[in-house]
C-alpha cells in the first residue's frame, strides 16, 4: 500500500512580481535623490573648509577644490576666544542635556506609572509647551532673568536649554515607561528590591532607547542654539560656539574659509555623539524583551 507525502513547502523567497520590482525601483530613486540634496549642503561646507579663500569668492566653483589647505582650520583656531567658546557651550550643553534627562526621566515615570489628578491635563500642555515657537517667548524669559539676575550668566542659559527640552523629553521617555510591564517592578519588589532599587535595576536599563533618543534631541537643541544665546550672554568671554561665528565676520569682510572650517569643527562633537549614542539605541532595543 503506497502512501503520498504532500510537498514540502519551499524555503525559498519568492521572486517579486514585475510590477512590485518596477515600483521599488522608482522609490531607490526617490530616496537616493533625497539622501544627496540633504546631503550636499554638508559636502559644501566640508569642501569649502578646504578650499583657499581666493577659491571660495572665484565665481568659478567646481565640486572639488583645485587645491586642498589647512590654513582655514589654522585661522580659526587662531581666533580670539575659541578656548573659551569651547567651555561655555561645553558647560551649557552638558548641564542642560544631564539635568534635563533627569528631570524628565522622574516626571515620565509619575505619569506614567502614577494615577493622579490631572495627569492626562499635564500632559497635553506638556505637548501644547513643545507647539510654541521660541521666538514667542524670547521677550517674557528675557525680562524674567533680567529680574533674577540671570543675563550674562551660564545658569540663566542652562535653564532656558533644559526647560526647552523637557516637553519632548518627557512625553517619548513615557512611552517607553508605560511599555515596560509593572509586573517587572512589582517581581523585582518581592525580591527584596526597593522602589527605587527596582527602577535603578529593572526600568531604567530598558529605558535606554527612549533616553538616548531624548539626549541626542537635548544635545542638537542646545549646541546649535543661536537665537537665546546671542540674545542673553552679551559677555564676550562667555560666548557660546554659535555666537562665536560671527566674529569671523568683521568691517573688512567675512573670512569665508576660516568660518566654515569653524562651523566643520563646531558640528563634529554632535556627529560623534550621535554615533556613539546609536549603539546605544541599537542595544536597548532588543535587551528590552519580556521571556513568558
Amino acid at each position: 500500500m503506497s502512501t503520498s507525502t504532500a510537498p514540502s513547502p519551499s524555503t525559498e523567497t519568492p521572486e517579486l512580481r514585475p510590477d512590485r520590482k518596477k515600483s521599488r525601483w522608482h522609490y531607490d530613486v526617490i530616496g537616493l535623490v533625497t539622501a544627496v540634496v540633504m546631503a550636499f549642503p554638508v559636502y559644501w561646507l566640508i569642501v569649502s573648509a578646504l578650499r583657499p579663500n581666493n577659491e571660495i569668492r572665484s565665481y568659478d566653483q567646481t565640486l572639488w577644490p583645485s587645491s586642498i589647505t589647512f590654513d582655514n582650520f589654522t585661522r580659526a583656531v587662531k581666533q580670539p576666544n575659541f578656548e573659551t567658546a569651547i567651555q561655555s557651550s561645553l558647560i551649557v550643553s552638558v548641564t542642560a542635556v544631564v539635568g534635563g534627562m533627569i528631570i524628565a526621566t522622574l516626571a515620565a515615570l509619575a505619569i506614567g506609572r502614577f494615577r493622579f489628578y490631572g495627569r492626562k491635563a499635564l500632559l497635553m500642555v506638556l505637548i501644547l509647551v513643545q507647539m510654541l515657537p521660541p521666538t514667542a517667548m524670547l521677550i517674557p524669559i528675557y525680562a524674567q532673568l533680567n529680574a533674577m539676575g540671570g543675563l550674562d550668566e551660564y545658569w540663566g542659559l542652562i535653564v532656558v536649554y533644559l526647560v526647552s527640552t523637557l516637553p519632548f523629553a518627557v512625553v517619548m521617555i513615557r512611552g517607553f515607561v508605560v511599555n515596560i510591564p509593572v509586573e517587572l517592578e512589582e517581581s523585582a519588589m518581592v525580591d527584596g528590591c526597593t522602589r527605587m532599587g527596582a527602577f535603578v535595576r529593572v526600568v531604567f536599563p530598558l529605558l535606554a532607547p527612549g533616553l538616548a533618543a531624548a539626549s541626542i534631541f537635548a544635545l542638537v537643541n542646545a549646541w546649535n542654539e543661536y537665537l537665546f544665546a546671542y540674545i542673553l550672554i552679551n559677555d564676550d568671554s562667555k560666548y557660546t560656539l554659535n555666537v562665536w561665528l560671527m566674529t569671523f565676520t568683521t568691517e573688512r569682510g567675512t573670512d569665508y574659509g576660516a568660518l566654515m572650517a569653524a562651523s566643520t569643527m563646531i558640528a563634529l562633537p554632535v556627529v560623534v555623539f550621535f554615533m556613539i549614542i546609536q549603539k546605544k539605541m541599537a542595544a536597548g532595543l532588543t535587551s528590552g524583551a519580556v521571556k513568558g
